[in-house]
């Protein structure tokens, strides 16, 4: 199609309108994960840093409830919407690094159609503002290239700040624009200016306040994000997982076209040395560092977040740039072709897997742990039994299941977690009031916690109550009266934080 056929501009918009329709639609009776139920429990509670992450995703869906209500579309329509932004700045980066209004097409459909994008907005966590403001990075890099004006870096610096507002992993964002630099003679000439520099701290100080939280509170969120990279033992068991997960999330026949395309720009051939740089070095650079990682930890498939923007610029380049030989350019076409199709039917597939279980024969699959299948329904019977209990708050185990039980119980109803106080530091603890007396816990029957026999001199099992998908029990959860508590009803913070 040629995009200056007035159809062909409007078939990608509504083509990228539907998607995004799409995704609100099935956002709005998935149940939250427990790590958005968490997240939105920080929303509430607004601050520069987090215990796991800087503090983007709790702006994203502040906002979102603030339109919607505490609602799973509330808490999930601004990081959807996103993708509106995120589509018009890979637009624009693939127009001015490829010069080709076709392609530029390519990848705004393209990107749309990967699973990370589909899945990653609908599902609100760091990765969805990371992965808007990673393309926002390349549109300004990009500017920059085009237009040579000194300006532009301190649009780099905003995008580059807001990705770190989002994730820690935006830090290669750093050794990434540093390769670009000295790797492209004609531009190791802004190494000798004050503009890079003057991006860099207006991206430092963006991200002064996650710093400055971080530095009250002895810089706990540093220490459990980084400490990921130390290595203990070496292992192939995580490579091995490493490869198809990127290949689901990036859909196969896009993942299969941004390998074509990344390989047609390390070519001299493709395009400006610049472009086919920094493309390559915004996806290798955090690809490297991973499959290392991968050596002796596991590495989630939504890390690699940050790169997507810039994998379906390549994904477009080997669709509608590279002149292959007949059999390449037949599979190209074939990949193209099929992108749509397979990205919707995926999406489509893991949503009526998530809510139902109905492809696995109702069988456990890795979704069934972290979304909230049956949360609304557990949490029913747990307000019930806490009403006839006479119980004054809900005591739960992990930060899941408390997360999930603020978001699903009634909103004045007090629930805490029993333990990791360090998790929930920027919001007040319940009043002590609440916190005497007659106290529901819901035991998950987890060995990472102590019995409850160990806190309280008082225990009585008052009911089993099941979490379902369909036929399928996911969860048993042991619901306990308890009282006299042996110590603090609450674990106490660590004593450097008190």
């Amino acid at each position: 199609m040629c995009l200056t056929d007035t159809w062909s501009v409007r078939a990608v918009v509504l083509t990228v309108l539907a998607l995004v329709a799409l995704r609100l639609v099935c956002a709005s009776f998935t149940p939250l994960t427990f790590d958005e139920a968490y997240y939105w429990t920080w929303s509430k509670h607004l601050a520069g840093g987090y215990y796991d992450h800087p503090p983007l995703v709790a702006v994203v869906i502040r906002l979102g409830t603030m339109i919607a209500g505490d609602t799973e579309l509330g808490v999930r329509l601004v990081s959807i919407l996103l993708a509106l932004p995120m589509t018009f700045a890979v637009y624009r980066a693939t127009v001015l690094l490829v010069d080709s209004a076709r392609a530029a097409a390519t990848a705004a459909v393209l990107l749309n159609v990967m699973l990370m994008v589909a899945a990653g907005t609908v599902i609100v966590t760091p990765d969805a503002p990371l992965m808007v403001a990673s393309s926002f990075v390349l549109l300004c890099l990009a500017e920059l290239l085009v237009g040579g004006r000194g300006v532009w870096w301190l649009a780099v610096g905003v995008a580059v700040g807001a990705a770190l507002l989002s994730k820690y992993t935006a830090l290669f964002f750093g050794p990434v624009i540093l390769i670009w630099l000295v790797a492209v003679p004609e531009l190791r000439r802004w190494l000798r200016t004050p503009w890079p520099y003057l991006g860099g701290l207006v991206a430092l100080a963006i991200f002064a306040p996650v710093l400055i939280w971080n530095a009250e509170h002895h810089w706990v969120s540093f220490a459990k994000q980084f400490g990921r990279a130390r290595v203990d033992q070496f292992t192939l068991r995580y490579i091995v997982e490493l490869i198809p997960a990127q290949i689901a999330f990036a859909t196969p026949p896009v993942f299969a076209l941004a390998a074509m395309g990344l390989f047609a720009l390390s070519k001299r051939g493709e395009g400006t040395r610049a472009a086919r740089v920094l493309i390559n070095a915004t996806v290798w650079t955090l690809t490297i560092y991973f499959v290392w990682h991968s050596l002796h930890a596991r590495v989630e498939a939504n890390w690699f977040g940050s790169i997507y923007p810039a994998l379906a610029i390549a994904a477009a380049v080997a669709s509608d740039v590279t002149r292959w030989q007949p059999r390449g350019r037949k599979f190209a076409d074939a990949c193209r072709r099929w992108a749509l199709p397979v990205g919707v039917g995926m999406f489509v597939a893991l949503v009526v897997q998530v809510n139902t279980g109905i492809l696995s024969g109702y069988r456990r699959d890795a979704s069934v742990r972290s979304v909230g299948v049956g949360v609304r329904d557990l949490a029913a019977g747990i307000e019930a039994l806490r009403v006839k209990s006479g119980a004054r708050c809900v005591l739960a185990q992990g930060y899941g299941v408390t997360s999930w039980l603020r978001f699903y119980l009634p909103k004045d109803t007090c629930v805490a977690q029993h333990f990791e106080r360090i998790r929930w530091i920027n919001a007040p603890p319940p009043d002590m009031d609440q916190l005497t007396g007659r106290l529901l816990f819901v035991d998950d029957g987890s060995d990472n916690w102590p019995p409850v026999a160990q806190s309280f001199n008082h225990v009585e099992k008052i009911a089993m109550l099941e979490r379902k998908r369909g036929p399928l029990t996911i969860e048993t959860f042991a619901i306990n009266v308890v009282a006299e508590p042996s110590g603090d009803v609450l674990a106490p913070l660590p004593a450097e934080l008190r």
